[in-house]
């Protein structure tokens, strides 16, 4: 395939066709088209942008570049949720088996960490013996058997999306907005789901910090699925601060936990039943927000969805009794509270620090070969507006030994920050809602 009058076009400024697009992306996945063309193309893309229709068909090449979850016509609506990423997002562990719960199928593919942002695969694979490479054949069965499965991007689905992404990352184009959204949405409408429910961050630790890229983003991707079909609702959602208080994947399961019990932080529960009640309206599990509040909350009190957690991993290959009893997951042998140095109210407590540091300490990777310590990690115990005096604990290190306790230490005194008052509110948990009617404030903006 000649590609260079593609990238020509494109690096100025205008389009190509959907057939060129659908050719080339087709070409790329079969290895008929070279790494350094391709990039070429992607970094002209990234800063010229997609056509409506160049993005259509850029999705619809991906998708058809493999297999998809198809299921009988009786089976329950099947609904997901994404989210762009952050610092302590444990929410999928909770959201899928509490909405499987309430009676939808949930066929989630989730990701690694990815940056200085925790992954779903590496949170759910420190219980020992919890697979997470099921063939789409085993998803379909065990969404058929339970409701919902909890698995990675195969090779079945969306192969070219795969390995464009590989070049993404190596090429500093991860971030093009409309490259993300087919990316993501590839892999989602291979799902074969009745309704999808976006959790895009903002803020300091998100991937797209300013609200108009998230904004984007947001409107970009509802369009996409609504155009296929399936029903997308986002909201935006603050990143901040941390989400909850672990940080680190064998904490932020027992977090997870925590609050599949009802026990969990108040802003990891908030959200969790603000994505449920979209998912289960979509779903039409139930008939509006009021009555999904209250399936959700009675999943929870009533310890279904706890057991249907339970379910997840037993199928999946995890030890059970590593989630009833918690002392049966992985823990770091070095802790230590980290005290506050003087009296104050919390500033900030930023992100990105945290999430580097968790990173750093081996509870991420810097590479794809790399290794993941699943016990690592920090649970800060403080948010922006609360009221610390010197010596009250800010936040607690859990590290392999003293090298990274020191990493763990150094990236809390920076990240968190203490000062007479707060100069700035936090972002609201929730602050815009995006449907393919229009863009609703609903917590301030």
């Amino acid at each position: 395939m000649i590609v260079i009058p593609l990238i020509e076009r494109k690096r100025d400024g205008g389009c190509l066709s959907p057939s060129e697009w659908r050719d080339v992306v087709l070409a790329y996945a079969r290895d008929e088209v070279p790494d350094y063309q391709m990039a070429a193309l992607l970094m002209a893309t990234r800063m010229n942008g997609l056509a409506s229709d160049e993005l259509a068909a850029v999705t619809e090449a991906m998708l058809d570049s493999g297999a998809r979850l198809t299921f009988d016509s009786g089976a329950p609506r099947k609904v997901d949720k994404h989210s762009t990423g952050g610092v302590g997002d444990k929410v999928s562990l909770v959201l899928a088996p509490l909405v499987a719960a309430c009676g939808l199928a949930v066929p989630m593919i989730s990701g690694r960490g990815l940056g200085h942002t925790g992954g779903t695969l590496d949170k759910l694979q420190a219980i020992p013996g919890f697979r997470t490479d099921l063939t789409l054949a085993e998803a379909r069965a065990q969404v058929e058997r339970i409701g919902v499965a909890l698995m990675g991007q195969t090779d079945e689905i969306a192969p070219a999306d795969r390995k464009l992404y590989a070049l993404r990352d190596a090429t500093a184009t991860i971030d093009a907005i409309p490259l993300m959204a087919a990316s993501i949405m590839s892999k989602k409408l291979a799902e074969g789901l009745d309704g999808l429910v976006l959790d895009i961050k903002r803020g300091s630790g998100a991937f797209l910090p300013r609200l108009v890229d998230g904004l984007e983003l947001a409107r970009t991707m509802v369009a996409l699925g609504t155009d296929h079909g399936c029903r997308t609702v986002a909201l935006l959602t603050a990143m901040d601060r941390p989400l909850g208080r672990a940080c680190g994947n064998a904490l932020e399961v027992v977090e997870a936990v925590e609050a599949l019990h009802g026990r969990g932080p108040s802003d990891l529960m908030d959200l969790v039943l603000a994505l449920g009640i979209e998912m289960l309206v979509l779903g039409e599990a139930a008939s509006d927000d009021e009555t999904a509040r209250r399936l959700l909350d009675d999943a929870v009190a009533s310890g279904r969805a706890f057991a249907k957690f339970r379910e997840i991993v037993a199928t999946q290959g995890g030890e059970v009794d590593a989630i009833d009893d918690l002392r049966g997951l992985p823990a770091a042998p070095v802790i230590e509270a980290i005290a506050a140095a003087t009296d104050g109210v919390v500033t900030a407590v930023e992100p990105r620090s945290i999430g580097r540091a968790v990173v750093a300490m081996g509870g991420g990777r810097q590479s794809m070969q790399d290794g993941i310590d699943p016990a690592v990690g920090i649970v800060v115990s403080v948010a922006p507006g609360d009221a610390v005096e010197r010596g009250a604990p800010l936040a607690t290190v859990h590290a392999r030994d003293a090298a990274t306790l020191a990493l763990g230490r150094r990236a809390v005194e920076d990240a968190v920050r203490i000062g007479p008052i707060l100069d700035e509110p936090p972002l609201p948990l929730v602050s815009h809602r995006v449907t393919a009617d229009g863009v609703y404030v609903v917590g301030g903006g």
